[in-house]
């Protein structure tokens, strides 16, 4: 979620590895920020490539990412469906390249991703799958290395502008902070985020969403002892500098807040929408 701050969080990347390219799909929005980012890791000229996160269905972004072919794996962060809507789509426009992910639901002609460690190289490139739930209970990124040079994919769990949510009663508090403090040991590898622009280093990003999380955990903390009874109440007194529009995505946080801190929470979904 963008609405809570609205610069990046750290320094922008100035450059890329030359094997890393961003398609930025057409789909902006407050949750999307300027849209989805399918990220393009490719080792080099005729090599295929492996695709993050396909986006929505679109059929202009699909084309686009086809035409960067060949491509020989599909990878997906989570299963939210700005990152995985047009994942059976490509699947077929791609001849049947595997599509994996954490959920089985996500997983097309392959197994579902496993677990920490997992190594995913091939291609000419190394790439490592590093267990990151909190945004959601699936959420994973990816560690990948070319001649040196190294990148982690962090999808939502870390944006390249804005701070995102935990997507209560999927995503939890916990999970999310321990992920960041994974995160935070990436220091001077630049983060490729599933939304906005390009950090320079993954680690210093981290470090800023944990202090932000820690933050808000004490101004919960605040709106409990003041009087507030509700998810909707500590909404308002805690995220007063958000956009009200951004509320209702506001208390999936609240709500994971309140389940981390031990207080009643009545439920919510994780969906994307309002609706």
């Amino acid at each position: 979620m963008g609405g809570h701050v609205t610069g990046a969080v750290t320094a922008l990347a100035s450059e890329l590895p030359d094997w890393a390219a961003l398609l930025r799909a057409p789909n902006p929005g407050p949750m999307t920020l300027d849209g989805t980012n399918t990220w393009l890791l490719r080792a080099g000229p005729g090599e295929p490539a492996v695709v993050v996160d396909p986006g929505p269905a679109d059929e202009a972004h699909l084309a686009a990412i086809v035409a960067q072919g060949p491509v020989g794996l599909v990878l997906i962060t989570h299963g939210h469906p700005d990152h995985t809507e047009g994942s059976a789509r490509l699947h077929d426009l791609l001849d049947g390249a595997a599509v994996l992910a954490a959920d089985p639901a996500h997983t097309i002609g392959g197994e579902p991703l496993t677990g920490p460690g997992q190594d995913l190289s091939g291609f000419g490139l190394e790439i490592r799958l590093l267990a990151t739930p909190g945004h959601t209970a699936d959420s994973v990124c990816f560690l990948a290395e070319r001649a040196g040079q190294r990148v982690v994919l962090t999808g939502d769990t870390i944006l390249g502008r804005g701070t995102t949510v935990v997507a209560h009663p999927d995503g939890h508090l916990g999970d999310y902070l321990a992920s960041l403090e994974l995160l935070s040991t990436y220091r001077g590898t630049p983060a490729l985020p599933g939304h906005g622009p390009a950090l320079a280093e993954c680690g210093a990003a981290a470090d800023f969403y944990l202090a932000h999380r820690r933050a808000r955990l004490d101004q919960v903390r605040t709106a409990l002892d003041a009087g507030a009874r509700t998810a909707a109440e500590v909404v308002a007194a805690v995220y007063a500098d958000v956009d009200r529009s951004l509320w209702w995505a506001a208390e999936w946080s609240v709500r994971a807040q309140l389940e981390y801190l031990g207080r009643e929470s009545d439920g919510g979904d994780a969906r994307l929408d309002p609706a």
